[in-house]
């Protein structure tokens, strides 16, 4: 079994990925678009490539984990691409959120070279990407499993097996990615209210974090509104791309989405106002007449 392993973007979740192969006993080959990424994870043991085409001559296993279908192509067929310098049977796992229907066709691309694909989006942040713990939702041909041995299980604390074909695994993380930001939405709107109101925003928290109202994404986000630090773990615009994803899903098969197209506008309108950037907890910021937390309060 192949101890070489490939990763292709080292942002928030793909370092934490990256080291958490290197820990399994890999030997990690990485790049980044951005200059000095790639060579700060090599001193912490590893090797740092020019492209993904050099990280696809020393390895049989190539992981992408960049923003959206856009840089995946970029990865596999732009220029340093890594489809053209892979031998025939190694694996490509695809861990972005994209339209399920482009993974499906991506499959097929790479079967015609010869290539196997899984369809592998993550989700869990970057705190559970470098315990190893994130979740990957997975699909795909039965011997892409197989060439990939254990290398998804030093990465994931759960890894779900949702198909023979790719797709699956994208449908899920989209109707995962629903939830998530009708959620952050919800908790944001719940919190902005409670400071329209004028109760104090820490008591609130305690009290919401206790109660049959609380969610993950409520006790999570509603965290970075009361430290006042929008620093982008996922940003605003992440959700404008993923939920703009879910409604394309839905407008296919002319399927109602009153909650997501909501929120959706919710994070276009904290993108449109220069918010796209901060952390999705900014959407908070669209509601008029409120006094946010400030840093350090």
């Amino acid at each position: 079994m192949t101890r070489n392993v490939g990763l292709v973007g080292l942002g928030a979740m793909g370092a934490g990925m990256a080291a958490s192969l290197r820990r399994g006993g890999y030997t990690v080959h990485v790049c980044d678009v951005r200059p000095g990424v790639a060579q700060a994870f090599a001193r912490e043991g590893g090797v740092a490539c020019a492209s993904p085409a050099e990280v696809a001559a020393h390895c049989d296993v190539v992981v992408s984990v960049v923003v959206n279908a856009a840089q995946t192509e970029a990865v596999l067929f732009g220029e340093g691409g890594c489809a053209a310098a892979l031998r025939p049977g190694s694996v490509f796992v695809m861990c972005s959120t994209v339209d399920p229907n482009w993974s499906v066709a991506l499959e097929q691309r790479l079967a015609d070279l010869g290539l196997l694909y899984l369809d592998a989006p993550i989700s869990g942040g970057a705190a559970k990407a470098a315990a190893g713990q994130i979740t990957m939702m997975t699909a795909g041909r039965p011997a892409a499993y197989e060439a990939l041995g254990p290398v998804l299980d030093a990465m994931a604390g759960r890894v779900y097996r949702l198909g023979d074909q790719a797709g699956a695994g994208s449908k899920v993380k989209i109707i995962n990615q629903l939830l998530a930001g009708v959620h952050i939405a919800a908790a944001a709107e719940a919190m902005a209210l409670g400071l329209r109101e004028g109760v104090d925003p820490k008591a609130l928290y305690e009290v919401i974090t206790h109660s049959a109202g609380n969610s993950w994404m409520f006790e999570n986000r509603m965290a970075h509104v009361l430290a006042g630090d929008y620093t982008p773990l996922s940003a605003v615009d992440i959700f404008v791309k993923d939920l703009g994803l879910v409604l394309d899903v839905g407008r296919a098969s002319k399927f109602p989405l009153p909650l997501s197209s909501t929120a959706h506008q919710m994070f276009m309108h904290a993108s449109t106002a220069g918010h796209g950037r901060e952390d999705d907890s900014a959407v908070i910021k669209l509601f008029p007449g409120i006094e946010l937390p400030k840093a350090g309060a």
